[in-house]
């Protein structure tokens, strides 16, 4: 018997030990950590994590790669230290959670507020078993306005919190609390504690250079056991909105039934200075004398690659490989469209196909372009321009793969195809009607707005059309193709010269001095304008004699019967300010002299309605028109706009002056 006894000691000795093995784990920087990481979020090589850049309305998570057991009376315990760097425009935002989630993958989350875990459909639903503690930099969930933000909340299954304070800790000694600002940069550790028999959840925060405090900024009283379930994931996920933040998780210990172990900060990883726009003069001298001593041992080193390469065959990582980490696995893209099919492939591009893949390991549906062999500049332009960009009018670059000689970009997969398609098609039954036109029209220039003016850089598209529109599944705009894009830093010049695009969308200019800008890919947005409003290609090759749109509008203009140019399919289902307004942005917009077009900016005024569109300033626009007062307003257009395409000088000032 007593043998016996010490058998089942042993056997549960022996259990003990492997169970809180693999319950408890501590990271002192990330980069041996292999987690989930899915959206903005980058392991430095430092080691930090980075769940987002300062990037507007981007998603970072991150979660430990497999799942914890749970049981009802489960206690757990974190510590983990932080830091919030907000963008110098804005006063950051919008801030990290820590979270416990059955799935490391959430449905359709939204950015800003929702902190990249809820929408506004599933926000607060009891089925969601989400328990979260925010770390907040802006307020203004369900208010009418953001405001300055800086708080701890304790948060299930939505975005309002149980329990909220201002960042702050209780000086030792004292029922005194001293306030901090989370969003200045510093270096934060946060600690939290639930008792799953006593029902207690205790948060501590403060900075990092301050010992832990002995009493915790909140103590609640919260039953988990209806939220937690047997297998939960544990991690991070953080959001940025109109206002934007980096946000970094340095190092993070988790036990369950026990205290996480103490992180130790002298191990800690260092943030990476983050990319400027300027540099000090002092700084580049540096760097030169810098890059000047190091020449040799580059050279050096280059020898060394170009032997594991050609001799060990061993791959070498380019720049921008490193710069888009997001690798996909051949087999994995292979198996998702079938060995490439021809029945899964959606078209057919100047630099490659383009095919529907589902990846088998988690069912999304995913866009495969694959590159010509010889079409290396433009896959790796693409990855540079479009890999760090994130707009909701713009296709999402989800990583990219590169076997061979086969070059792969892989994006989000966008259900009805291309605005051209359904413009032309007449096999595709979905019809477009104008408030949708109108719509993916305002949709194409706020990402156009984003590209020129928006982001960290200046990009050109510089193949802006109908086939390079794609329709979501809520008939949204979404511009993609960025294989010809370039990138040059606010305030400067673009070095682009050589003619690039596709006949019909090409500016003037571009014949005569090759210089791609910001206007050209204006005019190639004008040209849309006019597609999307007359139903009718760029120009017509089946025509007697190739009919080129935009001229046909102007003499249409002329003739006073501006709205037999409209789509006839439309019949007279349209907004007629709504038509005007596009068809006089449309010219100007492709107007011949640069200097005449808009900016994207003025663009959205207009077509948002926040400015009133220049050459309809003094004309009638109160109450309800009548026809004659239409074809006034119209035909005044025409011949300002008719004057100036057939080799009058039109300045903006002449336009906004009404002459």
């Amino acid at each position: 018997m007593a043998s016996i006894i010490l058998i089942f000691l042993i056997l549960c000795t022996h259990f003990y030990f492997f169970s809180t093995q693999s319950l408890n784990f501590t990271y002192h920087g990330f980069n041996n950590s292999n987690l989930q990481q899915e959206g903005a979020t980058l392991i430095q090589p430092t080691g930090a994590l980075r769940l987002t850049t300062k990037t507007q309305n981007i998603i970072g998570h991150a979660f430990h790669p497999t799942p914890i057991q749970f049981s009802n009376s489960s206690s757990f315990s974190t510590h983990f230290v932080f830091q919030i760097r907000p963008s110098t425009s804005n006063r950051g935002g919008y801030g990290l959670a820590f979270i416990l989630s059955p799935s490391t993958q959430f449905d359709n989350p939204s950015a800003a507020h929702y902190l990249g875990i809820f929408n506004s459909e599933n926000v607060g639903n009891p089925s969601n078993h989400i328990f979260m503690v925010e770390f907040d930099t802006v307020n203004g969930y369900r208010e009418e306005s953001d405001s300055i933000g800086n708080h701890v909340g304790i948060n299930v299954n939505g975005m309002n919190s149980t329990a909220s304070q201002p960042a702050a800790y209780y000086v030792d000694g004292s029922a005194a609390t001293e306030e901090f600002d989370m969003g200045t940069g510093m270096a934060i550790q946060a600690w939290i504690e639930y008792d799953g028999v006593q029902n207690i959840l205790n948060v501590t925060v403060c900075p990092s250079s301050v010992l832990k405090p002995s009493r915790p900024l909140m103590s609640e009283a919260l039953d988990l056991s209806y939220v937690v379930m047997e297998n939960m994931y544990v991690g991070f996920s953080a959001s940025t909105g109109v206002e934007s933040s980096s946000h970094y998780i340095l190092g993070w210990s988790f036990r369950v039934n026990g205290l996480a172990d103490d992180l130790d900060h002298m191990r800690l990883p260092f943030v990476q200075p983050e990319r400027s726009s300027s540099m000090n003069a002092k700084v580049k001298r540096a760097l030169i004398a810098t890059f000047s001593c190091l020449v040799v041992v580059l050279i050096v080193v280059f020898g060394i690659m170009i032997f594991y390469r050609r001799v060990m065959k061993f791959e070498v990582l380019e720049e921008w490989e490193l710069d888009c980490p997001h690798r996909f696995n051949y087999r994995d893209l292979y198996k998702a469209t079938k060995g490439f099919k021809e029945s899964e492939l959606l078209g057919v591009g100047g630099f490659g196909a383009v095919y529907k893949g589902v990846l088998l390991d988690n069912g999304v549906e995913i866009a495969v372009k694959k590159i010509m062999s010889n079409g290396m500049r433009e896959f790796s332009a693409e990855i540079e321009s479009l890999g760090r960009l994130r707009h909701k009018n713009l296709v999402n670059l989800q990583g990219w793969c590169k076997s061979k000689n086969d070059l792969l970009l892989i994006y989000d997969f966008v259900p009805n195809g291309s605005l051209a398609s359904l413009l032309y098609n007449s096999e595709i039954e979905v019809f477009l009607n104008w408030e949708q036109r109108f719509n993916i029209v305002k949709g194409v220039a706020s990402g156009l707005l984003y590209l020129h003016e928006e982001w960290e850089q200046v990009v050109i598209h510089r193949d802006v059309k109908s086939s390079n529109v794609l329709i979501d599944r809520d008939m949204n705009a979404r511009l993609g193709d960025f294989g010809l894009a370039r990138l040059y830093d606010h305030g400067k010049n673009s070095h682009t010269t050589s003619v690039v695009g596709t006949i019909g969308y090409i500016a003037p200019e571009l014949t005569r001095i090759g210089k791609a800008s910001t206007s050209s890919d204006v005019f190639a947005y004008g040209i849309l304008l006019l597609e999307v409003a007359c139903g009718r290609a760029p120009i017509d090759y089946k025509a007697e004699k190739n009919v080129v749109l935009v001229d046909w509008v102007v003499e249409c203009m002329k003739m006073g019967s501006i709205f037999d140019v409209v789509d006839v399919r439309l019949k007279s289902s349209y907004e007629v300010e709504e038509m005007e307004l596009v068809l006089g942005l449309g010219l100007i917009c492709s107007h011949p002299n640069p200097e005449v077009r808009p900016t994207m900016r003025d663009v959205m005024k207009y077509l948002n309605g926040d400015e009133i569109f220049p050459v309809f300033d003094r004309l009638s626009s109160a109450g309800s028109r009548r026809v004659d007062e239409d074809n006034s307003r119209l035909l005044a257009l025409g011949s300002r706009l008719y004057t100036s395409f057939s080799g009058g000088q039109m300045s903006s000032t002449s336009l906004d002056t009404g002459r």
